[in-house]
């Protein structure tokens, strides 16, 4: 007999785990379905995970730097191996607490993979395809996740060309890596091998690195990494790889001719694309929409009590969204007919060094929608915090709009520009305005404080820079 539950999420990523949890809080009788590992990619294999090991690269680089602090050491090394190990360890340790919040929140979890069978029922299956069971449940909530995406005709085998599962957890360090794609994965791995030592060349088809973020962050971005030694290659196009005893050729198209790249390894880092596969969807109809599947402004796809919700809907690719959208789902369906997620105001984060991080418009993107701007630039060697901590690269930049002097857009480049970054998305979401930003007044010396004097230096208000 099918076990029967208000709520059934399949998928147990930050999407998942998180619908899961909050539909439990609002009263719903809730099972997840994951097989593989709870807390998905993001816990497991990408956000949690590499940002241990950009910590690594972080502290390292720092070390190489001692003597402008006033400091020596002798015989410095690192083991590759306990810098991958640590990795994993905390990753571990992160999908356990999502254990142990689903036993605090009364949400059972089901170790199996999960397909739909009809209307209101899923079929669990283990991993060599034997059915399981059944579970019958009023809401359906699809949170599959996605996964790396290839260069058409070059697969992915895991050992030479690598994806970003496999980029973590090597048990050498590549002596020369070639990074295919430079949006925020590629770039992060670039700049963790580049800092072990790796001699590290970035593949980029469209113009600049980070091609989604303002176009002088990115430049900034490009001048940064050409001083750490990393070889660019952007407007480039990537016409076959051919993998060789020793590691692999790239042949590239660049504005200046083909061009043949050597490395030990191609990390493959141009995207991801939606679980949609072997989940049922074409069994009950679910409508897609360019690979993925394809929902309302609360998650609901075409038939009555599915929904859908995190990477396998679309871009943006973000744990934070699929977080977002999984709590706005479940509160619908209990009828508490929350906001639609504003995908304007969604922060994007870039943990590199120094970290990108970003919302709303770019300078570009304002000019292109009709607005007449002021923009406000200020950089961090005019902050004193930054330059204090030795890190005075990059720059904060905000976008405003002349007439109402609503804030449009915040762009930084710096040491921590991951963290500086909820303010301006509070301040977008609360609608401020330059004068409130500028007349908020900032703790001194803090790196927040860019923020303030960005706002200031668009209106000539600015008395540091």
């Amino acid at each position: 007999m099918a076990q029967s539950y208000d709520v059934v999420v399949v998928g147990g990523g930050p999407g998942g785990y998180v619908a899961a949890i909050r539909a439990s809080q609002l009263g719903f009788k809730t099972a997840c379905i994951e097989a593989k590992h709870l807390g998905g990619i993001c816990l497991n294999w990408g956000c949690i995970p590499t940002k241990s090991l950009l910590r690594n690269a972080e502290i390292w680089e720092t070390v190489q730097h001692a003597e402008e602090y006033g400091l020596k050491f002798d015989n410095v090394s690192f083991d590759f191996t306990r810098i991958i190990e640590r990795s994993r360890g905390i990753a571990d340790r992160m999908s356990k607490g999502v254990g142990f919040l689903f036993k605090k929140y009364k949400v059972d979890h089901i170790d199996a993979f999960g397909k739909l069978l009809a209307k209101n029922r899923v079929g669990t299956f283990d991993s060599d395809g034997k059915k399981t069971g059944e579970i019958e449940a009023q809401h359906i909530i699809l949170a599959t996740g996605a996964r790396p995406r290839s260069i058409p005709g070059i697969e992915i085998d895991g050992k030479k060309i690598i994806s970003y599962f496999e980029a973590m957890s090597l048990k050498k360090r590549p002596e020369r890596l070639i990074v295919l794609g430079a949006g925020a994965i590629g770039v992060e791995f670039a700049y963790f091998y580049n800092a072990l030592g790796t001699d590290v060349t970035i593949v980029e088809m469209l113009d600049h690195l980070l091609p989604i973020e303002d176009e002088e962050v990115s430049k900034e971005l490009e001048r940064n990494f050409r001083k750490k030694k990393m070889t660019m290659k952007t407007k480039t196009k990537v016409e076959s790889i051919e993998k060789t005893k020793s590691g692999v050729k790239v042949r590239v198209t660049t504005p200046k001719g083909e061009e043949t790249l050597e490395g030990d390894v191609a990390l493959m880092a141009v995207g991801v694309q939606g679980n949609v596969e072997n989940i049922g969807l074409e069994k009950l109809g679910v409508e897609l929409d360019r690979g993925y599947i394809k929902v309302d402004e609360y998650y609901r796809t075409n038939v009555e009590g599915v929904f859908a919700i995190g990477d396998v809907v679309g871009p943006p690719w973000l744990a934070h969204v699929a977080s977002a959208e999984g709590i706005t789902c479940v509160e619908a369906i209990a009828g508490k007919q929350p906001a639609p997620i504003n995908y304007e105001n969604i922060p994007g984060c870039t943990y590199c060094q120094p970290q990108v991080a970003s919302v709303g418009l770019t300078e570009k993107k304002a000019k292109e929608l009709g607005y007449e701007i002021k923009v406000g630039k200020f950089p961090f060697t005019a902050s004193g915090k930054a330059v204090a901590a030795g890190h005075p690269e990059g720059f904060v930049k905000m976008i405003f709009d002349a007439k109402y002097g609503e804030l449009l857009g915040t762009h930084i480049i710096g040491s921590e520009a991951t963290e500086l970054i909820a303010e301006a998305a509070l301040g977008r979401t609360l609608e401020t305005t330059e004068h409130e930003v500028i007349k908020t007044v900032h703790a001194h010396p803090t790196l927040s404080e860019a923020l303030m004097e960005a706002a200031a230096v668009a209106y000539d208000e600015s008395v540091n820079f």
